[in-house]
């Protein structure tokens, strides 16, 4: 099968990982490549300048196709930003007939009417927020979440009888504008796009591997340089992925502003905080300017978890990700504060960083001490590639039965 580049174009690096599928379902790297943004590239996780984002990229393709000796011949690159909307509808439909067996036909239907609902929803919540009424969303990513009928969880509906149906699905739009921003970039790159994935999703998708009747539960964060992107999966199943724009760069800005220095020493100080390069008053400070941020970060993380209102108790397995994602103070906060006693949680969450070594049906080779959480999404975004040229590899599995149908 063909080489496929995850391409996660970030805030502060653009992360390119080349794979190659191998037996079993399984994905072998052969290149990983890092380059940092310039000022100004991005916005809120959105690309901004698309010449600049293009020559950070081609630094990163370099770097990969020089440890890889090969060159990308697919290339799935993720999206992320506050206006990328990501939801679960859940749909009850009455079925005329509840003695008929439900065909393929019947479940081709139901989606695609749940599809252009959600799609209507996006555009107008979009539009809202923008304040530009013509806008145009795409879908970028859908999934069966569950599927009820007259009660009783199924796997499978094709071939059972019943009156009552009640599915889940979740759905990603973004705007159209975002979505032709990446097309320009794999253009000018010479890359052969196959598929745009909302990152957070993205993520999800390296966790359950090519197990997709995964039982796996966890509340991901992915926290990049410019935004915070949540996801939330339940027994195997996207519920929804939230965004909102307090990442990596806002820490360093409050040190900045609270210590009067400039972007570059103020990352410096951060960076230092960590590694216990900074004096103890130095230290206090940085931590007083840390902390000023990270109540505004919880306030984001508490509202995007709140809109998660079809989960009964969310997963207590928190996984955290992305190169912000490394600041010990965020995780010790985390931990130990009661940011989360507001939530449906029942009990405190655990919090672990992203091991990429752990994630399934990955050989990573030579590559194993070059990859960290900060990879998560780019080596997410693999999976998404196979999913989208592999279509349905199991015919019994819901999830892999409509893939194909699911995919924009």
């Amino acid at each position: 099968m063909s080489t496929i580049l995850g391409l996660d174009i970030g805030t502060e690096f653009v992360k390119a990982v080349l794979a190659k599928p191998a037996k079993n379902g399984n994905l072998e790297i052969l290149g990983v490549g890092k380059a940092k943004q310039k000022d100004g590239s991005m916005y809120n996780g959105a690309i901004a300048d698309i010449p600049a984002v293009v020559a950070t990229c081609e630094e990163a393709l370099i770097k990969v196709e020089d440890a890889s000796g090969e060159r990308a011949e697919l290339t799935v690159v993720g999206i992320a930003g506050e206006l990328i909307k990501g939801n679960t509808t859940t749909v009850h439909y009455a079925r005329k007939d509840p003695n008929k067996p439900i065909s393929e036909t019947e479940m081709q239907n139901i989606i695609k009417k749940v599809q252009q609902k959600s799609g209507e929803v996006a555009r107008k919540t979009v539009a809202l927020e923008t304040g530009n009424k013509n806008v145009e969303v795409r879908l970028i990513n859908s999934a069966i979440v569950s599927l009820m009928i007259d009660g009783y969880k199924i796997s499978n509906p094709i071939g059972f009888n019943g009156s009552d149906v009640v599915i889940q699905f979740y759905t990603a739009f973004a705007p159209m504008i975002h979505v032709s921003a990446i097309e320009k970039v794999c253009a000018e790159l010479n890359l052969d796009l196959l598929t745009v994935a909302v990152e957070p999703f993205a993520v999800c998708r390296a966790c359950l591997g090519n197990d997709l009747d995964s039982n796996f539960s966890s509340v991901v964060m992915d926290i990049g340089g410019g935004t915070t992107d949540i996801a939330i999966v339940d027994d195997g199943g996207v519920e929804g992925t939230k965004m909102f724009s307090i990442g990596g760069r806002s820490f360093t800005h409050q040190i900045e502003e609270g210590l009067g220095v400039d972007y570059e020493t103020a990352e410096k100080y951060k960076l230092q905080y960590d590694t216990g390069k900074l004096d103890d008053a130095l230290k206090a400070k940085v931590e007083t300017a840390l902390s000023r941020n990270l109540s505004v970060w919880f306030t984001g993380v508490e509202v995007a978890l709140e809109d998660f209102d079809s989960i009964g108790s969310l997963p207590r397995n928190v996984m955290l990700c992305g190169g912000g994602a490394g600041l010990s103070l965020l995780q010790e906060k985390l931990a130990t504060s009661d940011w989360y006693t507001s939530l449906p949680f029942s009990r405190r969450p655990v919090i672990n960083l992203l091991d990429v070594n752990g994630l399934p049906n990955l050989i990573l080779g030579d590559f194993a001490n070059k990859l960290d959480y900060s990879f998560a999404t780019a080596l997410g975004l693999l999976r998404v590639g196979t999913d989208t040229l592999e279509g349905a590899p199991e015919e019994n599995s819901l999830r892999a039965k409509f893939a194909k149908l699911l995919q924009n």
